[in-house]
């Protein structure tokens, strides 16, 4: 299955291309230097697929997304690199162009739900506020079509709903309605970016089916940002694993947790519970702190933590280096064909 998966990423012509990210680079200027909060990053994602970004807090996931947004807050730019969208390079469109993309081609759900809707406005309004700023819909046919999109999210009674403010909702519902919000115009890429933080299980999970199904139904390329992995590995069919503003890790979600080839992606997979352990055991967690991205260590960003460090690992910064099909990963024990426990091999986080 991963083998055929992996063929028919492999084979989608160019075509399907709809973005290509190549070389970003995006800095926070401090006192004392720059924060590279994303240092020199390259990926695609084709029409209709789900990419899963995942990392702790700090990797540099949502930078990425608000980069390709171009949402950055001053003094945050983005230093060099090409966000290529269907073609054309979002970092070099005037700011006016680029607020005809956003919203209507693509479209971002933000991290926290109970603080991204605006109090003052009802929410039918909110939903159906694209429309009117990018198809120029009449405000009481834009309310009828925001309706609707509630409905299709799952809120019920949505003639109703639509006529509360966001404080008269639940978590769940407000994050339903930022994604009706999202959805009005049928934007061909969707960014989410920690779509269930701050909700219980079951409405998490609620959520992802939501996903998962607007993927299925709209055909909307989606970029799932989560630290996540149980949820990267039910919904994407790749995966990049983030760390310290770069790409360490990448590849077929199958081939990225069945198999990990960096000792960071391995650590994430150890530090999850088992169902299967003992009572008594203790949680694995990965030992010390991200890392200052201000003052980043010489050699691999991750070596001051990792349990496979190696002199060569202090000196020199590995490139992402092919283990087959699209696996890829920046580590110079697995490069030389070093292999790390293989107790986390052949297992898929639930």
């Amino acid at each position: 299955m991963a083998a055929a998966l992996t063929a028919e990423l492999q084979n989608r012509s160019l075509t399907e291309r709809l973005l290509e990210v190549r070389n970003l680079r995006t800095i926070f200027p401090v006192e004392d230097g720059e924060v590279k909060a994303v240092d020199g990053i390259s990926f695609h994602l084709d029409a209709g697929e789900t990419l899963g970004i995942v990392g702790e807090s700090g990797s540099g996931k949502s930078v990425t997304a608000l980069s390709i947004m171009r949402l950055l807050q001053s003094p945050g730019r983005i230093a060099s690199g090409e966000i290529l969208f269907r073609g054309r390079d979002l970092t070099k469109l005037p700011l006016s162009e680029m607020e005809g993309i956003r919203g209507e081609e693509i479209a971002m759900i933000f991290q926290d739900p109970m603080t991204s809707m605006n109090p003052v406005y009802k929410v039918g309004w909110q939903v159906g506020e694209p429309l009117q700023l990018h198809r120029n819909m009449h405000r009481g046919a834009a309310h009828r079509e925001a309706v609707k999109m509630l409905g299709r999210v799952g809120i019920p009674d949505p003639a109703q709903r639509a006529r509360m403010y966001p404080h008269e909702f639940s978590g769940g519902m407000r994050q339903r309605a930022m994604i009706a919000m999202a959805l009005t115009t049928g934007p061909p890429l969707l960014i989410a970016d920690e779509p269930t933080t701050a909700l219980d299980v079951t409405i998490q999970a609620q959520i992802l089916e939501l996903l998962r199904e607007i993927n299925k139904t709209f055909g909307t390329a989606t970029i799932l940002i989560t630290h996540n992995l149980g949820v990267v590995a039910g919904m994407c069919e790749r995966v990049l694993v983030m760390y310290a503003g770069r790409i360490v890790e990448e590849g077929s979600a199958d081939e990225v947790f069945m198999n990990p080839r960096h000792p960071y992606t391995w650590s994430l997979l150890q530090s999850i519970p088992r169902l299967n352990a003992d009572n008594d055991a203790e949680l694995k967690t990965i030992a010390g702190q991200p890392p200052d991205l201000s003052n980043l260590p010489t050699g691999c960003a991750f070596h001051p933590r990792c349990p496979f460090a190696m002199e060569k690992c202090v000196r020199d910064d590995p490139e992402l280096t092919s283990f087959g099909g699209m696996h890829r990963a920046a580590c110079w024990m697995t490069a030389a064909g070093g292999d790390m426990d293989s107790a986390t091999k052949g297992r898929r986080p639930s």
